[in-house]
């Protein structure tokens, strides 16, 4: 509600600042070093410098290599330690191809054709941050020499967040005393807006409290927000507090009851305590017998560290994938053009479409590179029983190694299954919940759900009572439709506005993500298939950052130290991980003639309750 008329010009709402726990980009600092470079001068050793470029728009066929920035040259040394850093924006959900070059430089040319070329490595920002500590070692590369030499060196990239303020957060806690009544017939519906005073005393809307019902002595929610984002990191800045009546027609219809100012400072150091709410309109009114519209009181104001995405997995925070298939029967004959599953050796389908999308993104962050995988709601051999939890690669069990690894598992269960159904969701989160309630209560580890589906689901509660259970846990979900039925139930589970609540039981943050592959598809429809799984990427992943430091911080988990000097190149730590060997077929589980595929799925009787986390 605007309210020029009290001094102030026109509230804005900051759109651009983020709240705490929000990494949708972050900015690194790249420190780089090498060792063991090839000599390339006669009389004396090389003279490294090293180039850093990016690949913009990588996920199209023109992408285009853009040069970030050189270090210095360091004078006759084959082991350099640049002094020049770079730094860069980083996306979690995106790949981000960087390339490091080196030189010998032979003059002050600023043609790098004028130097000797060393080598060079390729690789991605998400590679070098999910490295250990964020530390990757790379073998120097020269495909421009037709000698006898394979050794040109070794370089060490150290990625490190670039943002060296202290990320504090505000945590406040109010309540009003005696507020006006402004409802005819009962009592006001209050709710508070904060606003931080920028220059030329314009108003930046920074938070906003939720409306409690017909109180006039009302005990709002504790919330809290970023120092940045309330007062910009100076606890000094002005900030003016308006509460107002709630109105359903909402904007100018909310009754204003009162505004008072204060700063972060005054509320933390108790100097501002109760502090009376004035309605000026009602003061000019009322003259001398006017007090005040009722009081505003603090009862706690501090701040705590918040930590971020990066400075966990720096920390060696590791992200577990694990993948849930939908294996109905809706799904159609994998053995028709028109089904779902049907796989074609010249393109993906959707169902790897977005399994692969998502995979290639989050396996750099898991050094081990073995990820679960499993179905739900097909018939599974050797009885032939339907089960809605079940290990994508048949007969071996839950896990796979790599994205290789989960297409050539799907592909083989694909042969073996008879899809029926209904659509569970809840046995799959109940086991990626039981996984992640397991994990050290260290922050060590953290997973992520992905479930593919192209249908209704059949056991909504319990869904729902799984996600509420996961949401306690180090577990983020991940749900993509596939096909063209009817997701509205699906936008019900992502809680972007409200934390989902069942039965007395309320979620503690949201953990949903939800994508209808249709939408996005059209939307991208002339791209390429690369580029729609980049595409895809940055649509879903998006708010795993924010979900992973929203649990570390929730829980008190701080990030470990990180002893770098302790660390080895990798090529010692992590043997080159052997693509999953796909699994023998069997004969295929359905009739040669598609249009004899029809069966009919009796639903099973409700499933069981899933358990309290």
């Amino acid at each position: 509600m605007q309210n020029p008329q009290y001094g102030f010009g026109p509230a804005v709402v900051d759109t651009n600042m983020p709240t705490p726990g929000s990494d949708l980009c972050s900015k690194l600092r790249l420190t780089l070093s090498a060792r063991g470079l090839r000599d390339l001068d006669y009389f004396s050793k090389s003279d490294p410098l090293c180039v850093v470029y990016m690949l913009r728009d990588a996920h199209i066929s023109k992408a285009r290599k853009v040069e970030i920035g050189r270090t210095e040259i360091v004078k006759n040394c084959l082991d350099p330690e640049w002094n020049k850093t770079f730094v860069i924006d980083y996306y979690f959900e995106e790949k981000q191809p960087i390339i490091f070059e080196v030189f010998d430089a032979d003059s002050k040319s600023q043609c790098l054709a004028d130097h000797d070329f060393i080598g060079s490595a390729e690789t991605t920002v998400g590679d070098i941050v999910g490295a250990q500590a964020s530390t990757k070692f790379m073998k120097l590369v020269n495909n421009r020499h037709t000698g006898p030499y394979t050794k040109w060196g070794e370089l060490k990239i150290v990625a490190e967040e670039a943002d060296d303020a202290v990320k504090e957060v505000a945590m406040v806690t109010c309540h009003g005393v005696k507020l006006d009544k402004k409802d005819f017939f009962g009592k006001s519906d209050p709710f508070l807006k904060f606003y931080r005073i920028a220059e030329g005393n314009s108003k930046i809307l920074v938070h906003q409290t939720e409306v409690i019902k017909r109180n006039l002595n009302p005990k709002w929610k504790p919330f809290e927000a970023s120092m940045q984002r309330l007062c910009m990191n100076n606890p000094n800045t002005r900030l003016r507090i308006e509460c107002f009546d709630y109105d359903r027609d909402g904007g100018l219809s909310h009754d204003y009851i009162g505004s008072c100012e204060t700063t972060f400072e005054r509320l933390r150091t108790k100097e501002d305590v109760e502090i009376p709410l004035i309605n000026e309109k009602k003061r000019e009114k009322k003259g001398k017998k006017y007090k005040d519209s009722g009081r505003l009181v603090f009862d706690s104001v501090s701040t705590r560290r918040h930590y971020t995405f990066i400075e966990y997995i720096t920390a060696q925070t590791r992200l577990d994938f694990s993948i849930a298939i939908d294996l109905t029967a809706s799904n159609g004959n994998p053995l028709a053009q028109n089904s779902l599953h049907y796989i074609d050796p010249t393109r993906c389908n959707q169902y790897q479409l977005a399994c692969r999308a998502i995979a290639e993104i989050l396996a750099p962050y898991n050094p081990s590179r073995t990820f679960e995988a499993m179905g739900f709601g097909a018939k599974i051999p050797p009885q032939g029983q339907t089960s809605f939890c079940f290990p994508l690669n048949m007969p071996s069990g839950f896990q796979v190694s790599g994205v290789d690894g989960i297409m050539n598992a799907y592909a083989s269960c694909i042969r073996q299954v008879r899809l029926f159904g209904p659509t569970n969701f809840s046995p799959v989160i109940n086991r990626a919940a039981d996984i992640a309630s397991c994990y050290p209560k260290d922050g060590s580890r953290y997973q992520v759900l992905l479930i593919i589906t192209d249908g209704i689901i059949s056991d909504f509660e319990p869904t729902i009572h799984a996600i509420i259970g996961a949401s306690y846990l180090p577990l983020s979900i991940i749900i993509v439709g596939v096909g063209n039925d009817d997701f509205s139930r699906m936008e019900d589970l992502d809680s972007d506005s409200h934390l989902l609540t069942l039965e007395g039981r309320t979620a503690q943050r949201d953990i949903v993500q939800f994508v209808a592959l249709r939408d996005f598809l059209s939307k991208y429809a002339n791209a390429n298939e690369i580029s729609q799984l980049a595409l895809l990427a940055k649509e879903v992943l998006a708010e795993v950052p924010a979900q992973v430091a929203s649990y570390m911080n929730q829980n008190g988990i701080v990030p470990k130290p990180v002893d770098r000097s302790q660390i080895q190149p990798e090529a010692s730590m992590y043997p080159p991980v052997n693509p999953q060997p796909t699994v023998p077929m069997s004969q295929p589980a359905y009739p040669a003639n598609p249009a004899e595929f029809m069966p009919q799925p009796q639903l099973p009787t409700a499933p069981s309750a899933p358990p309290n986390f």
